[in-house]
């Protein structure tokens, strides 16, 4: 039992703190985006959709987004993501991916 701890605290104390928060981060907000493009794609779609929006997403509008976590998207909200979906590179990906542009409304 006790290399089973040892091994237990050794993996925490490898944990990356700032890693810790950048996942929680990408996932609120992907859970944002997510619930957004639902309007506009079936779930499966919107889960491939948002995957091509968070790529060419800016640290800083991942972060916007993730703050409307546990409320319902605002119009800035949209209009970021609309904004990330008229990207070349977002374009590009969701073409790749047989998806049409992103074209949500607020």
């Amino acid at each position: 039992m006790r290399p089973v701890w040892a091994l237990g605290l050794f993996a925490l104390a490898a944990c990356d703190p700032q890693a810790v928060a950048d996942n929680v981060t990408d996932r609120a907000a992907r859970s944002v985006v997510v619930n957004v493009l639902v309007n506009q794609y079936p779930r499966p779609q919107a889960e491939t959709a948002t995957t091509c929006v968070l790529q060419n997403a800016t640290p800083a509008e991942t972060d916007s987004l993730a703050r409307d976590v546990a409320s319902r998207a605002g119009t800035v909200t949209v209009a970021t993501i609309r904004s990330i979906g008229d990207r070349p590179a977002t374009q590009t990906c969701l073409a790749a991916q047989g998806l049409n542009p992103v074209a949500v409304v607020p």
